[in-house]
């Protein structure tokens, strides 16, 4: 079975995973700080940015796969999971504060809007009221 809507954003996901560890190891180092968050404000959004990722971003994948696996994946599920990742950089920049701190509020948003509308769409598929 090929599942490629599911690979791409599993591959996607854990690129962007990266990036935000490496943000977060660039400014512990900045920082000097080893463990935890130090007390320093700049250290805990980053790692809050990253950890808020990894507590959505399966559910989306699972989502994702479920619905492809079941016969729907299409253009609208693709668009969902690059709307979704794009959310999430811009989550991951508006963690930082400043100029880009609206990121923040539009990658929550965009997150919860995702995972409503994923959730409410495998209910359906699920219910059989969606045509295959």
């Amino acid at each position: 079975m090929d599942i490629p809507i599911t690979l791409t954003m599993a591959a996607l996901a854990a690129l962007i995973n990266i990036w935000l560890a490496v943000r977060i190891g660039r400014v512990r180092g900045s920082e000097k700080v080893s463990v935890g968050d130090g007390g320093s404000d700049i250290v805990l959004r980053r790692m809050r940015a990253q950890a808020n990722f990894v507590e959505n971003t399966p559910f989306v994948l699972a989502l994702i796969a479920a619905l492809e696996i079941a016969g729907h994946g299409s253009i609208m599920l693709w668009s969902i999971g690059y709307i979704y990742m794009a959310a999430r950089i811009a989550h991951g920049f508006g963690m930082d504060g400043g100029a880009l701190e609206k990121g923040r509020m539009v990658g929550t948003i965009i997150t919860l809007l995702t995972l409503l509308l994923l959730a409410l769409y495998a209910a359906a598929v699920a219910l059989g009221l969606t045509p295959h």
